[in-house]
């Protein structure tokens, strides 16, 4: 067989030393988590949207707060809105059947549940955003370390050119072309971690902000002094939680 026809992937791979393929695992790596990062947050968007549509519906069609209430208790709260809701009013209940009792309490009903209701939008901001900075950093630093390993291996390409005196066109054009894979991986690992990264955080953003507009909506209804149902509304996770879509 003719060296050259042995050119290609699988024979880059095997001349290469400990660093080419560490510097290869660390972008299977990368690629890898991104992917996993994407379709799991994807996902979860997506089953947070329904959910979202679905309670939005049903709390504009409520005929009161303690019908919204009600829904949480039986159905639980499964989407950032709800969420958001069941923190609103179980904080105006506490308020109103405890008063002010502790300092993170102070102030009037409005403003305990004011400051439920950013503690909960904060929170969920945090959430929404979880897993993304590893998106970017591995869009960020996957096409360097490709181009790492490409340098690297052209490096050690020359070196062995050099040794072997046979400095001739095609002695050099295969394993310098061998080298430029490395390059090549680390944009096909980069280019899907950005787009996801780009899509991720759109979504995020209006998320983010239906929610803000709706936790005005929400503490305009809380603040009006409507009835609330007697029971705090139990929190499914213990903590408040944001947004979605």
């Amino acid at each position: 067989m003719n060296a050259d026809t042995s050119l290609g992937f699988a024979h880059f791979i095997a001349q290469s030393d400990a660093v080419g393929k560490t510097l290869l695992a660390i972008l299977v790596l990368m690629s890898v988590v991104s992917w996993a990062i994407i379709a799991i947050k994807g996902l979860t968007l997506l089953a947070r949207k329904k959910r979202s549509e679905a309670f939005l519906s049903f709390f504009w069609n409520a005929s009161s707060l303690d019908a919204v209430a009600s829904e949480i208790v039986t159905h639980g709260a499964n989407d950032p809105f709800s969420h958001l809701t069941s923190h609103a009013m179980s904080a105006r209940a506490h308020h109103a059947k405890y008063g002010a009792a502790k300092l993170e309490e102070a102030g009037t009903a409005g403003d305990f549940v004011t400051r439920t209701i950013k503690k909960v939008l904060d929170e969920e901001t945090t959430r929404l955003e979880n897993g993304l900075a590893m998106l970017a950093t591995v869009g960020a630093t996957a096409p360097f370390v490709g181009l790492f390993g490409t340098v690297w291996g052209v490096y050690h390409a020359l070196v062995a050119i050099g040794m072997s005196g046979a400095g001739t066109l095609d002695k050099v054009a295969g394993p310098v072309g061998e080298a430029l894979i490395m390059t090549g991986l680390g944009l096909a690992v980069a280019i899907p971690a950005v787009m996801g990264y780009n899509w991720l955080t759109r979504a995020n953003r209006v998320i983010l902000s239906k929610l803000d507009a709706f936790a005005y909506e929400l503490h305009t209804f809380v603040s009006m002094g409507q009835p609330l149902s007697g029971e705090v509304v139990p929190l499914r996770n213990g903590t408040p939680a944001r947004a979605a879509a």
